[in-house]
């Protein structure tokens, strides 16, 4: 399936962080017609710096990204650019995590079971300003969802930032290194650990990274 003709491709950027994925998947997209990958992403880092740097009309995200997750990311890439369309392309079947994936700006949610032809739908769907959905998630009852977030997850009370310094220090990085990655500086990133941890009533680091891989699917949005 190819896309409608266009003046110039789509251009299309991969953020996996399995290699051999990356480049099966950047060979399927790239004998499309109007489509082109114009980059790849190992990692959240990486694809929130090669968004910036690239531009591209859709990004392919996946969750599971080391660094920053792929909702970090994402919410990042959409904030810098609100032009381009993230598709999440993802093993996880969770209600959760398609809730999760659109708050953080994701119009496209794709099972990496699907074939490439579905793939190629949504990303056309996406273009159009549509959301996407998997057929086999059709009926989830993301209002249902929403009601139950807001009352059992304490992760709620948490700000995007403070998000990211938690995902962070789970992925056991220093608060230097988190700031190199963040773009803060050291002071700072303590500030929001320890704000953070006061919101959840957390005392030291080791808690907080307990609490992180318990609530790991609240924990991304």
């Amino acid at each position: 399936m190819a896309l409608p003709n266009r003046p110039t491709p789509v251009s299309v950027m991969l953020a996996d962080d399995h290699g051999i994925f990356r480049d099966c998947l950047t060979a399927l997209l790239d004998r499309q017609t109007g489509m082109k990958v114009v980059g790849t992403a190992a990692t959240g880092v990486e694809a929130v710096r090669a968004a910036a740097r690239l531009k591209p009309s859709v990004i392919i995200v996946n969750l599971q990204l080391p660094m920053l997750s792929g909702f970090d990311a994402s919410r990042r890439i959409v904030k810098a650019l609100p032009d381009t369309r993230i598709v999440i392309l993802s093993g996880s079947h969770t209600a959760e995590h398609l809730y999760q994936a659109f708050r953080c700006g994701a119009l496209g949610y794709v099972a990496k079971e699907s074939t490439i032809a579905e793939l190629i739908d949504a990303i056309q769907t996406v273009l159009s300003g549509n959301r996407y959905i998997s057929p086999q998630f059709s009926q989830i009852d993301f209002d249902a969802i929403a009601r139950r977030s807001r009352t059992i997850s304490p992760l709620n009370s948490l700000s995007d930032r403070e998000r990211e310094v938690m995902h962070l220090t789970m992925a056991g990085l220093s608060s230097a290194q988190t700031g190199r990655v963040l773009s803060l500086s050291q002071k700072t990133v303590d500030t929001y650990r320890s704000r953070l941890m006061a919101k959840l009533g957390i005392s030291n680091r080791t808690q907080l990274v307990k609490f992180a891989l318990e609530n790991s699917e609240n924990a991304a949005g």
